[in-house]
């Protein structure tokens, strides 16, 4: 199964130490996947990392972070976990009870995501939104019509290739979607 991929062209947090946070989740989470970062975590020794939740309406569908961690691919073998042996992107995911970073989009933010980071289905000038909505376990942004209000929601700027080592000789590019933040 390939992850999502997630790349911040160009986003505040990279100058703002505050909109950056150390996250733990009870689940997997990928690159690019919106969460809510209420309280933090009651796990000792973790006092500066915060508990990352499913957006929800109850929770709220604003004020959300976004999960970024450098990808760098976790083998497993038995009991022991190697890094950096697998240098495609698309194997990575913060794995559920481990410590990744997050950081919160502002509007403005510019990010490239690819398809698998999204939900529903994108449709040539037709989608030209992703919103995050109140959904069972989602916490990937769903393609739309039209910006939702009142929720986190980015535009589609563009459909780009990411190039993409794989190792063979193919074309070694994933299609990525970039867009920008126009709600929060």
């Amino acid at each position: 199964m390939a992850y999502s991929v997630l790349v911040p062209n160009q986003i505040m947090a990279k100058n703002v130490d505050s909109l950056n946070r150390s996250a733990v989740c009870a689940s997997n989470v990928e690159n690019g996947n919106l969460l809510v970062l209420a309280s933090k975590s009651a796990t000792a020794g973790e006092s500066e990392v915060w508990t990352a939740t499913v957006p929800s309406t109850s929770a709220g569908l604003t004020g959300l972070w976004m999960a970024y961690e450098p990808e760098v691919v976790v083998t497993v073998s038995g009991s022991s976990q190697y890094k950096g042996l697998d240098p495609n992107p698309q194997n990575f995911i913060n794995l559920a009870g481990d410590v990744f970073s997050a950081f919160k989009p502002q509007l403005g933010d510019i990010v490239q995501i690819t398809a698998d980071g999204l939900s529903g289905t994108y449709i040539a000038g037709t989608t030209t939104h992703v919103n995050a909505v109140d959904t069972t376990g989602g916490l990937q942004p769903v393609w739309g019509n039209s910006q939702t209000a009142s929720v986190f929601s980015m535009k589609l700027l563009a459909v780009q290739n990411l190039p993409l080592a794989t190792g063979a000789i193919d074309t070694q590019r994933i299609t990525a979607y970039q867009f920008e933040v126009v709600g929060l």
